[in-house]
């Protein structure tokens, strides 16, 4: 299963990388596979092991600012797993050319 976590701190001002970082901390800990892109992190997991990551990047998040916005995308595909890197690996073979990563 993959999960797209997006955790938004608001009234944090313009930048949040720091506030960022302590939750990729919490992700990395975790030992899930996971990607950070520009607009959030792409992690993938079971539900149990996924839920558990975000509360905690949530919680965490939490505890500097008074409202937190947390958005998730969840693609569960039947089990299947490897698909952080195998998603993107199809599209790349299909087209028939590296892409941008």
């Amino acid at each position: 299963m993959l999960l797209e976590l997006n955790i938004l701190p608001l009234g944090r001002g313009r930048s949040i990388g720091d506030d960022i970082a302590n939750v990729v901390k919490i992700i990395d800990a975790s030992g899930l596979d996971y990607k950070l892109t520009a607009e959030g992190t792409i992690l993938e997991g079971n539900w149990d092991q996924l839920m558990d990551v975000a509360k905690k990047c949530h919680n965490e998040m939490r505890k500097k600012t008074d409202r937190v916005i947390t958005i998730m995308h969840a693609d569960d595909y039947d089990n299947r797993t490897g698909r952080l890197s195998g998603a993107v690996e199809s599209v790349t073979k299909k087209l028939g050319k590296p892409i941008k990563q």
